[in-house]
């Protein structure tokens, strides 16, 4: 790895300041440590990738690098001299803007309203329109941006909201912008256009802090790249000069771990019924979806963010809608956005959202736990609440929450035993497919094991399972992982596979070109 080791300032050098330069930042959170003496150093006119998994850290620094945090250590310097405080909002605008994944122009607003939000020229105390839309058409005209001024912003594209963004950022004289997943929601010839409009910014001396998880993108697009990882700086160079191999490394750490690698499956009969099967299917965040998970069998579904992967994991839930094609549990088709048919069928589901989707805080361990039962735990609508404690008491003991007893109400719980109410709720109804959507997000270890080797359990009773996460911890238990990219599914891998080779596919790479 000493060939990953060098320092932003070894990377590049020029002899000008550079536009925006980030000095050993140290940001905690109590305990947490969410950046480790990051240094990061962006020159005018280039294409900068920040990247890095989950946790990195590139959040955390982009909040520092736009106004939103102040380090607990450490500085920020836009052209050598030092930023704003963090009570100064508008000169911070200044120097940086970013463009977010998910868009924050106002859709009830005309375009020329959003450019010019809270700062629109009046007379008389009232807004001068007809100078508003001057200065509208005037701005997209400097930058070459071909949207009409007085369109209503509900009415634009994803592609031409990106570019009303950009030339607001541009109005308040900053020549430096930060680029969220500006590709996430983009098609293949959006992403073309987008990558042209960059292209021509920079010539004309803009500078962008791009962030991907689509590497490919970085290779298309960006000429310096560097690297986060568990909250510290690992690499920053020259684009040309770490190939895709090495870039995986930077971000995974360089030897993968053995003793924890992904065990070798054993390979189902051919004629092993299909308990779950998808043909065909689309939807807003995925589309021509086809898979088929046997009895006895767990597929891991990842991806990106953007990858629709969530999405898809939802819909065979009944959380969320699927517009064509056909989910089938057993045959039988699922009908689209309805929670109780996918109960009813058969399909029990650990939502990513255990606070909003999975959990009733203010209730009782035994009233969570039993909640999709509760018809059978009494007669003519009254519930035993001796069945009902006994049924929880049971499940406590077998996913092992550790609780004051079955009358506990769940806000008082830590988040792995959470997170395991969950779980007995979703067994609860002994489902024949169970979808477990991030089941090991913000857990600790034990309880994190302790929800796999459920999965185990599961399995070896015969039942399906769709485990939809990108934590590599979790995808070691399935038998196959398939990977989603914009929407698709992009690759499949068998039990036994390589983290980089995995990674490389989420990312949109394809370590062999290399």
């Amino acid at each position: 790895m000493s060939q990953l080791s060098r320092s932003p300032a070894a990377a590049a050098a020029p002899s000008q300041a550079p536009v925006v330069e980030a000095r050993g930042l140290v940001k905690r959170f109590g305990a947490m440590t969410a950046l480790n003496d990051v240094s990061l150093a962006v020159y005018a006119g280039e294409s900068h990738a920040l990247v890095g998994r989950n946790g990195a850290g590139k959040s955390t620094l982009v909040s520092m690098l736009t106004g939103l945090r102040a380090p607990d250590v450490g500085q920020v310097l836009f052209g050598g001299q030092a930023a704003p405080p963090v009570s100064d909002p508008l000169a911070w605008r200044k120097h940086v803007a970013c463009v977010y994944q998910h868009s924050t122009i106002i859709r009830n607003l005309t375009v020329a309203e959003n450019l010019f939000i809270n700062r629109q020229p009046c007379r008389h105390g009232l807004i001068d329109w007809r100078r508003l839309n001057e200065a509208a058409r005037a701005l997209l005209d400097e930058w070459h941006i071909d949207v009409a001024e007085d369109a209503l912003a509900d009415s634009l594209g994803i592609e031409s909201r990106q570019q009303v963004e950009i030339a607001r950022a541009l109005s308040y004289g900053a020549h430096f912008i930060i680029l969220d997943e500006p590709t996430a929601q983009l098609d293949g010839e959006e992403i073309r256009r987008l990558f042209k409009r960059i292209r021509e910014l920079q010539d004309r001396g803009v500078t962008f802090l791009f962030i991907s998880h689509h590497l490919q993108e970085i290779y298309d697009i960006c000429q310096t790249v560097t690297v986060l990882r568990d909250a510290r700086h690992i690499v920053t160079g020259p684009v040309g000069e770490i190939d895709k191999t090495r870039l995986i490394e930077a971000m995974t750490g360089e030897a993968a771990d053995r003793s924890s690698a992904p065990r070798a499956s054993a390979a189902l009969a051919a004629d092993t019924p299909v308990l779950l099967s998808l043909e065909g299917v689309g939807g807003e965040h995925f589309k021509h979806v086809d898979l088929a998970i046997r009895q006895g069998e767990v597929l891991g579904l990842t991806g990106s963010t953007s990858s629709g992967r969530t999405e898809l994991g939802e819909a065979v839930a009944g959380l969320k809608p699927y517009a064509t094609g056909a989910i089938r549990v057993r045959g039988r088709t699922l009908p689209t956005g309805d929670i109780a048919a996918a109960l009813a069928l058969g399909v029990g589901c650990v939502p990513k959202e255990r606070h909003h989707e999975g959990l009733v805080l203010g209730q009782s361990i035994a009233r969570n736990a039993t909640m999709p039962v509760m018809g059978r735990l009494g007669r003519a609508g009254f519930i035993s609440l001796a069945r009902e404690r006994a049924t929880a008491l049971a499940a406590m003991r077998s996913l092992g929450v550790v609780a004051q007893g079955p009358e506990q109400a769940v806000s008082g719980l830590s988040g792995g035993n959470q997170q395991k109410v969950v779980m007995a709720r979703a067994l609860s109804t002994h489902p024949d497919v169970l979808v477990l959507i991030d089941p090991t997000a913000g857990v600790d270890v034990k309880s994190k094991q302790a929800l796999l080797a459920v999965v185990d359990e599961l399995k070896s009773q015969g039942k399906a399972v769709l485990l939809v996460s990108t934590e590599l911890d979790d995808l070691r238990v399935c038998d196959r992982v398939v990977v989603m990219l914009h929407g698709e599914v992009h690759a499949e891998f068998p039990a036994g596979w390589e983290d980089g080779e995995l990674i490389a596919a989420i990312e949109g790479v394809v370590l062999d070109e290399c």
